[in-house]
Order: C-alpha cells, then structure tokens, then sequence
C-alpha cells in the first residue's frame, strides 16, 4: 500500500514542482555521461516477473554513443543484447536464433538504458520525478512521457557525484528488472565493431513478435 501511495504521489507532481536540489543533481548526472562517448561497466541484473521464479544473471556492458549498446552475459554464457542504435538483437545460445527487432519498438526493458548515451535529457524523456535518500546516495524515481513503452517507470540510484549505480525499471505489466553497475570506465577503448551483430553459423535472426 506504501508503495502504491507513493507511485501515486509522484505521478502527481507537476514538473514545476522539482525542488532545486533533485534538479541540480539530474543536470549532474546529465553533465557526467552526455560528456563520455563511450562506457564500460560490470553489471548484475535481476529480474522479478509476476507468477514467475526471479532470475539472475551477469556480464559486462558496453555503451557507446549514439544509443548503442552491448550486453555480453558471463551469466548465462554467450547469451547477448545488441543494439546498433537502430534496431536491437536478443540472441540467447539454448534457442539457437536471435531475435531482432526496431529500437524504439523494443519491448525489452533493457532498451531505455540506450539514452544514457545519447543526449541525455531527463526533461524529455520523463513527465515527473521524486526523490529518496539512501546512505549518501539519491534514489530518482521517474515516469516516462509516453505510455506507449513496455515499462511504467524508471529509478535511478546515484551518487552526488552524477554516477548511476542502479537502476530499477518497472513493466507495464508490473514486473521488475533491476541493474546493478561497478567498475565503470568512462571513454574505455570500445571498438564500433562490438555493436554490429554476427550471427553464429546455424543460428537464424527472425523478426521479434509485436
């Protein structure tokens, strides 16, 4: 019930209503990565469907600008989510197939993490926001703008400093999908090829269903 009051609470607030020091920090964190080109970084990622075991894996991601992105899982091996900026592809080893499918029409909640490193512009992607304390930290609770995507909400936990820790996207289906980043290298050497999808031999691409 909390949880729900307080998911009422933020879509409540009118954007004029952001106080100075949520503003500042978003103009931070906004400042910190629309000045990197590319981003290297551990990440963990749980996700908790409705009626369905949590699941848990791990790798490395890779980001680099305009909207491209790579995640290269340890856990489960060889399962990958790329995107070329374009268009996104989901290939998991077991399924011998990958599955591709336009950017913006990505269903995947992975896909808005992409903006990180466009123009990261939190006005325009997102209608309100609120804020929490944690430790030191500052949890960013956001709703998008349009209700046409797969999630409902997004929040953010960051340092003063601008750096994003975690981050938990919520479904419109009210499932949760939740990263965790370490060892971030800002600029790291990321090669352009990384982001162009190579289908292993015998494996097909076919279009994601709508």
């Amino acid at each position: 019930m909390a949880r729900c009051l307080w998911g009422c609470a933020l879509l409540a607030l009118p954007a004029f209503a952001v106080p100075q020091d949520l503003t500042n920090l978003l103009k931070t964190i906004e400042g910190r990565y629309n000045r990197t080109q590319s981003l290297k970084l551990d990440f963990s990622e749980t996700y908790a469907g409705l009626h369905r075991p949590v699941q848990s894996d791990s790798g490395v991601l890779y980001l680099r600008k305009p909207g491209r992105m790579r995640w290269e899982y340890t856990v489960p091996p060889g399962k990958i989510f790329l995107s070329d900026g374009k268009e996104v592809y989901l290939y998991t080893p077991d399924e011998h197939r990958a599955e591709k499918s336009k950017l913006k029409e990505s269903e995947d909640m992975r896909a808005p993490l992409a903006f990180l490193l466009g123009k990261l512009d939190f006005a325009k992607e997102f209608k309100s926001f609120a804020m929490r304390p944690e430790g030191a930290d500052t949890w960013i609770v956001a709703a998008p703008k349009s209700a046409n995507l797969a999630y409902s909400q997004v929040e953010f936990l960051a340092t003063a400093m601008g750096e994003i820790r975690r981050v938990i996207v919520t479904g419109q289906d009210r499932s949760k999908l939740e990263f965790r980043f370490s060892n971030q290298q800002m600029n790291a050497a990321v090669a352009p090829d990384l982001f162009t999808f190579h289908a292993p031999p015998g494996v097909e691409v076919v279009e994601a269903e709508k």
